[in-house]
């Protein structure tokens, strides 16, 4: 399909007529701001953008009220991570004695903050809610191996979710009934 393209006229030419629409805007909000006290901009990064509700930030780990990992490696997130951001590294067959049977924790987590589209396809796919979208809009840092967060770091930057069922206290619950049970 080739679009024809009509000749610019002279005026068109000395684009003059674009030139006068923007300091036409350029005016208004000269005036707006001068005379009727309305700002068009924000003095960033003193004042702070408020974030509206709905907004999708930078994902972040989460733990439960007893300072557990809610992440249970079960990698549903990293299939489903659209730029592949997201990378975890499951435990192994070895249990962890310091939780003792429940379910497994990550040994490493880490998020590529560059990579990351900030979709939530990561949050709506945990089935153990323990990764959220936070309001974080700015993330900074001076290298590119700095804005690929580790497992520490993202649930330092999580933080504890209440949540009022204790799914931990559940399977250990039921763990110590299963070692209590003795057949006939």
């Amino acid at each position: 399909m080739i679009v024809k393209r009509s000749d610019l006229s002279w005026l068109e030419r000395l684009y003059l007529p674009t030139l006068w629409s923007g300091l036409k805007v350029t005016f208004r909000h000269f005036f707006n701001t001068l005379f009727r006290g309305k700002v068009v901009t924000m003095e960033y990064p003193e004042q702070k953008w408020v974030v509206p509700t709905g907004y999708r930030g930078a994902p972040y780990l989460v733990k439960d009220q007893e300072g557990r990992t809610k992440c249970v490696s079960c990698q549903l997130c990293e299939f489903v991570c659209p730029p592949k951001a997201i990378k975890i590294t499951p435990p192994g067959p070895k249990p962890n004695a310091a939780v003792g049977n429940v379910e497994k924790t990550p040994q490493e987590f880490e998020i590529n903050m560059l990579r990351c589209i900030f979709c939530g396809f990561c949050q709506e796919v945990c089935p153990e809610e323990a990764i959220f979208l936070m309001s974080d809009y700015s993330l900074t840092g001076t290298s590119r191996k700095e804005m690929v967060y580790n497992k520490a770091k993202l649930l330092s930057l999580g933080g504890v979710h209440n949540d009022p069922i204790m799914k931990w206290k559940q399977k250990q619950k039921e763990a110590q009934q299963q070692e209590a049970f003795k057949p006939l």
